[in-house]
């Protein structure tokens, strides 16, 4: 069993920062990407960041230059350093891990999420 846990989340206004945290933990062999999300009330979810293993970032067009993912992979957490926050960035943040785990002495690789973690940006 794997879990993803997230952490960071609060409310802030315009112009600041905020620091999320995502831990996995369980029967974890390797965490290959690792993602953040954000769903905002009414709308889908969208792709806010995604880091692989060896580090290589891809970023959503409207938080490049303001946001940082980042991970460890010794401590199997991944991180997004968030500033110069607007109003529209307000949403539920949810990480993504792709896990390889053993099961039966079976190899496998399956996408876990967390229970995401509430980011309102006021004006």
């Amino acid at each position: 069993q794997v879990q993803l846990v997230e952490s960071g989340g609060g409310l802030v206004q315009a112009g600041g920062s905020l620091r999320l945290s995502c831990a996995a933990s369980g029967n974890i062999l390797s965490i290959s990407d690792m993602g953040w999300y954000r769903q905002a009330p009414g709308k889908q979810r969208e792709l806010v960041a995604t880091i692989t293993r060896g580090g290589r970032t891809n970023y959503a067009d409207s938080v490049k230059d303001r946001f940082t993912i980042a991970r460890d992979n010794k401590k199997n957490t991944g991180y997004l350093q968030m500033n110069s926050l607007k109003p529209e960035d307000t949403a539920v943040y949810y990480c993504n891990a792709k896990v390889a785990t053993i099961v039966s002495i079976i190899l496998r690789y399956d996408d876990y999420w967390g229970q995401g973690t509430q980011v309102t940006v006021s004006s």
